[in-house]
């Protein structure tokens, strides 16, 4: 089946993103090869942005380019899904340290209003919005935390964990849970201690990896 990429957008960062989330979700299971030509004829798209897709691909070790072979799955073990949230966690909890430092409440405005749309996507079970704003909550914290090449590195894997969130947010039928989480989160970075603050954005943390575990484990062999 032809798949459509969008015109005017990065059709390779298109491509990566529909390839990813077939992986993530273990749609294309680990070991499986694929082509750039069939790729280019699915999405009806030059080798150029298959190309680029593939490169961010084999980046976040999604895939393996084994030339002239072929192109091949790598997927995601239980051992990647601790890697990648051991990485963030240290990513996010130095965020997170650095993001308390700041008064002005104008600049967690933002972030105030990721949690009311959360709040809102719980209440219409709209699970994408919630998943764009859980996102979003979270890049603020980099946003706040006024450390550039932190924010990129957060930035250069947000596509793999908006996959994963895409994945685990559907173990939660009812999102209020979350949403509560991040209202909790929010409220102890402005008010609470760093110790605090560590303890309960671990906590967060830890229960995504566990439900992307969990659902890692439960797939067919």
């Amino acid at each position: 089946m032809t798949q459509t990429v969008k015109r005017g957008e990065s059709l390779g960062a298109q491509v990566a993103q529909v390839l990813r989330h077939r992986i993530v979700r273990g749609e294309l299971a680990p070991g499986a090869r694929i082509t750039e030509e069939a790729l280019a004829e699915e999405f009806e798209v030059s080798r150029g942005p298959i190309r680029d897709a593939l490169t961010q691909l084999s980046f976040e070790k999604l895939i393996e380019v084994q030339r002239p072979r072929g192109v091949y799955i790598v997927g995601l073990t239980q051992d990647d899904v601790d890697q990648l949230y051991s990485l963030r966690g240290a990513l996010e909890q130095l965020a997170l340290s650095r993001a308390m430092r700041v008064d002005d409440a104008a600049r967690w405005a933002p972030m105030a209003a990721a949690v009311g749309r959360m709040g809102a996507a719980a209440d219409a079970g709209d699970h994408a919005a919630f998943v764009a704003a859980d996102l979003e909550f979270h890049s603020q914290i980099y946003a706040l935390a006024d450390h550039p090449r932190l924010e990129g590195a957060w930035a250069q894997y947000l596509p793999t964990f908006t996959a994963l969130l895409e994945v685990t947010i559907n173990h939660d039928e009812d999102l209020h849970e979350s949403s509560g989480d991040h209202v909790i989160l929010m409220d102890v970075m402005r008010s609470g201690t760093p110790e605090q603050a560590a303890a309960v954005l671990t906590a967060h943390l830890d229960g995504a990896r566990e439900r992307m575990l969990s659902e890692i484990s439960n797939r067919p062999a």
